[in-house]
């Protein structure tokens, strides 16, 4: 079980532990929200067909197709 320390010391590991965080530059960021809009798009449009085209089919094989 992990022992208890005072607030004060929690407090500069965690200061500590931050200070070794390599953090992403803002391009980076940039380019990985691009990115998963884009695949959030194709995912979404992906989705949409299969959609569509399990409703048409089903409706063919149920005859309540057009």
């Amino acid at each position: 079980m992990a022992s208890k320390s005072n607030p004060l010391a929690f407090l500069q590991q965690v200061r500590s532990e931050t200070s070794k965080i390599t953090w992403p530059s803002r391009r980076e960021t940039m380019i990985s929200t691009v990115m998963v809009l884009v695949m959030v798009v194709f995912a979404s449009l992906f989705f949409f067909a299969a959609d569509q085209l399990i409703g048409w089919v089903l409706g063919y094989v149920l005859n309540t197709g057009n």
